[in-house]
C-alpha cells in the first residue's frame, strides 16, 4: 500500500415531490446511490413516503455525502431510514461529512425523521442540516445522535443543524461531542453524562398567530418557542429507545 492514497466514498442523492394532479404526491426525482439508495414506500393519504436504504457501511472517515430533498407547494412529503446510521474510522484519513439540504415550498410539508445516527469509537463525523422554507410552509424535523454503541466510548461528532423560514433564520445551533470536542460537552451544562440527544423542530404557520409556550418536558427535554412560526424540543437520554420516546411525546403534545 506504500504511496497509495486512500480516498473516501462520494454518494449523493436527491429527491423532488410535486403533486401529482390526483389529490396526491408525486415524485419525479428519486436518484440515489450508493450508500444512499433511495425507495419509495406505501403511504396513506396524499402524502409520498420515501426510505433511505443504506446500501454500504458508512459514513467512513474521508467519505462525503450529500441528500438533499425540495417539496414543491401542495406536496407532502415523509423521508425516514430503514436503519440507523454508523460512523465508523476507515482507511481514508480526515473527518467524514454528511449534509443534509432541505427546501419547503409554500403550501408544501416535509416529516424528516430518519433513524438515529450512531458515533462508534475513533470516528470523526460533521453533520450539517440545512431547511429552507418559505412562508406557509410546514415541517417535522426530527435529528437523534447516540454517542457510542454499547460498552464503547464515542468517536467525534459535530452536527450542526439551521432552519430558515423566509428567508429569516429561526435556529442555527451546533453541538459537538467525544475526542477532541472543546471542554464541557459532557458536563451538567450539555450532556450530563447521557449517552443520546436528540432535537425536534416542528414549523406550523398557525404558531405565529398562537405561540407555544415554553415548559419543561420531564427532568431532561424542554420545549422553546423559536422566533418564527416554529418550536424546538431538545432532549437528552441515557439511551436512544428513551430519547425517542421524549421526541415522540413532545410531538403527540403538539397536535
Amino acid at each position: 500500500m506504500d504511496g497509495v492514497t486512500v480516498t473516501g466514498v462520494r454518494a449523493s442523492a436527491r429527491i423532488v415531490a410535486r403533486p401529482d394532479g390526483r389529490g396526491g404526491t408525486a415524485l419525479p426525482v428519486l436518484d440515489g446511490e450508493g450508500p444512499l439508495a433511495l425507495r419509495r414506500t406505501r403511504s396513506t393519504g396524499a402524502g409520498a413516503k420515501v426510505m433511505v436504504v443504506g446500501a454500504m457501511s458508512g459514513p467512513l472517515g474521508g467519505d462525503r455525502f450529500t441528500l438533499s430533498a425540495r417539496v414543491e407547494e401542495g406536496a407532502r412529503l415523509h423521508v425516514g431510514s430503514a436503519a440507523a446510521t454508523l460512523a465508523l474510522p476507515g482507511q481514508a484519513k480526515g473527518e467524514a461529512r454528511y449534509d443534509v439540504r432541505l427546501d419547503v415550498a409554500a403550501g408544501a410539508e416535509l416529516h424528516w425523521t430518519p433513524e438515529q445516527l450512531i458515533s462508534a469509537d475513533g470516528s470523526d463525523l460533521y453533520v450539517t442540516t440545512r431547511a429552507e422554507l418559505a412562508a406557509g410552509a410546514c415541517l417535522v424535523l426530527r435529528e437523534e445522535q447516540v454517542l457510542g454503541r454499547v460498552g464503547e466510548p464515542p468517536g467525534r461528532l459535530t452536527s450542526r443543524l439551521t432552519v430558515r423560514v423566509a428567508g429569516r433564520t429561526v435556529l442555527d445551533q451546533e453541538l459537538s461531542c467525544g475526542p477532541g470536542a472543546p471542554g464541557g460537552w459532557d458536563g451538567p451544562a450539555v450532556l450530563a453524562g447521557h449517552r443520546a440527544v436528540g432535537q425536534l423542530v416542528v414549523v406550523r404557520p398557525e404558531f405565529a398567530q398562537r405561540p407555544v409556550e415554553t415548559r419543561m418536558l420531564g427532568e431532561s427535554a424542554a420545549l422553546i418557542p423559536l422566533a418564527g412560526p416554529a418550536v424546538l424540543v431538545s432532549a437528552v437520554a441515557s439511551d436512544a429507545l428513551r430519547l425517542r420516546r421524549l421526541l415522540d411525546e413532545a410531538l403527540t403534545g403538539l397536535g
